[in-house]
């Protein structure tokens, strides 16, 4: 090690906390729950003071917020697009139906080809 670099100080206090430790006072039971003023709802230790339900509805309006936001950025690329001509369509979509038929053509000829052969080496 350098003798440059700072050291960790082990008396100061982890700013994580751990598995066991909880940032909010309420006690959990063995399976996560709130088990205060006998209202069951489920907590999460790294969202505390939020229930579920609330996390969830946050978590949905992110959700529809992020979904806008992709939205907007496709619709922002779709204006960026160069959309071909009419004509550039129509010569390039004969080009590509002409090269499909002939490679269908030309794998046709060539199982031919070799079902022809099979049948005259295994007569």
């Amino acid at each position: 090690m350098e003798p440059d670099s700072p050291q960790p100080n082990p008396s100061q206090a982890d700013p994580q906390p751990q598995d066991s430790q909880r940032l909010d006072s309420q006690p959990l039971d063995s399976q996560g729950l709130d088990s205060q003023a006998g209202d069951l709802q489920q907590t999460d230790p790294s969202q505390p003071g939020l229930d579920f339900s609330a996390r969830q509805e946050a978590g949905s309006l992110a959700a529809s917020a992020e979904q806008a936001g992709f939205m907007a950025a496709t619709l922002d690329e779709l204006r960026r697009v160069v959309w071909p001509s009419r004509q550039q369509l129509f010569s390039e979509s004969v080009a590509v139906i002409l090269m499909v038929g002939l490679s269908a053509a030309a794998i046709a000829a060539i199982d031919r080809f070799y079902g022809w052969a099979a049948t005259q080496v295994f007569r």
